[in-house]
This record gives C-alpha cells, sequence and structure tokens, in this order.
C-alpha cells in the first residue's frame, strides 16, 4: 500500500506566503510524476496546481502566473509547494497526487487526503 501524507495546510492573509509538503510511505519502487492538485469547489473537478516529473520537469496551472514553485526530493519521496502572494480565490482543498510504481504493481496514481489552505483577512 501506498500512503501521502499532506501537512502545511492554514489560514493565510491575502498576499501572504505558504508552503505545502507531502510525503509518500509505503511499498515504493519509485514515482513518476508527483505534485498538486487542488479542489477550489469540494466535490467539482480538481485543478493542475503544479506537478514535477522523476526527471524534474515542471508543470503548472495557468492561474499560477509565476507565485508558486513546486520542488521534489526523490530519495526523500518528498513534493513541497511554495505559494507567494496568495489571494482569496486560491482558497482551496489541495491534494498531493502521485504516480507510483511498486514491486508488484505498475504506474497506478494515489492521492493524499487533501488539506485546506483558507486565504482571508
Amino acid at each position: 500500500q501506498v500512503q501521502l501524507v499532506e501537512s502545511g495546510g492554514g489560514s493565510v492573509q491575502p498576499g501572504g506566503s505558504h508552503q505545502l509538503s507531502c510525503t509518500a510511505s509505503g511499498t515504493i519502487v519509485s514515482i513518476k510524476d508527483m505534485g498538486w492538485f487542488r479542489e477550489v469547489v469540494r466535490g467539482q473537478s480538481r485543478e493542475l496546481v503544479a506537478v514535477a516529473s522523476a526527471s524534474g520537469t515542471e508543470r503548472y496551472g495557468d492561474f499560477v502566473k509565476g507565485r508558486f514553485t513546486i520542488s521534489r526530493e526523490n530519495v526523500k519521496k518528498t513534493v513541497k509547494l511554495e505559494m507567494r502572494n496568495l489571494d482569496e480565490h486560491d482558497t482551496a482543498v489541495y491534494f498531493c497526487k502521485a504516480v507510483v510504481i511498486g514491486p508488484d504493481f505498475p504506474a497506478t496514481q494515489y492521492w493524499g487526503r487533501g488539506t485546506l489552505v483558507a486565504v482571508s483577512s
């Protein structure tokens, strides 16, 4: 089994910065893509925030506009998201996602439980 545990959710004032972290554990041989999605409205589709491949290729959602930075530590199986200049539209539940290859299973997608980031004054 594979688990993704997120940390760092909380309240932030507009214009502020915040960091999220996610660590994968379990029977993992390698992790392909690892990153963050968010649900602005609970139950609606999750949108891409930022994803980093194992080789370091990064993709960001269009709304990021240079405000967020993803970083990944492959040995620690951790991915972090540094967010800057946050505004109310960034209020969402942020989910960690990883595509994991195990000793007895092919590339499989896993999700964390999500962590709430609330931006308000």
